[in-house]
């Protein structure tokens, strides 16, 4: 089972960027889709990016133009660059792994998180 650990996040003011990683172990990313998912206080976990292994990617409306995913398959990661944060997008950021070739399939394996916080 494929381990994944998430990294990058923080403090940054609106307007700004941050880039979240996403390490895998235990397996190869290379035929897995992946998935970014947020949880903000009080409000339930959301997706907010995914990619499948053979390219096709889709982005929740809210970070289009904004966020974008990427994967390096020789490394085993995949990351999330987000540009143009706002208040809004503050929340716990999760990185997951399934093994359907869909984007808005069942996720198995997920990180503990990496919480990003937006101030204004």
């Amino acid at each position: 089972q494929v381990q994944l650990v998430e990294s990058g996040g923080g403090l940054v003011q609106a307007g700004g960027s941050l880039r979240l990683s996403c390490a895998a172990s235990g397996g190869t990313l290379s035929r897995r889709t992946m998935g970014w998912f947020r949880q903000a206080p009080g409000k339930e976990r959301e997706s907010v990016a995914a990619n499948t292994w053979t390219g096709r990617t889709t982005y929740a409306d809210f970070v289009k133009g904004r966020f974008t995913i990427s994967r390096d398959n020789a490394k085993n990661m995949v990351s999330l660059q987000m540009n143009n944060l706002k208040t809004e997008d503050t929340a716990v950021y999760y990185c997951a792994a399934s093994n359907l070739l869909s984007t808005s399939g069942k996720f198995d394996n997920w990180g503990q998180g990496t919480q990003v916080t937006v101030s204004s």
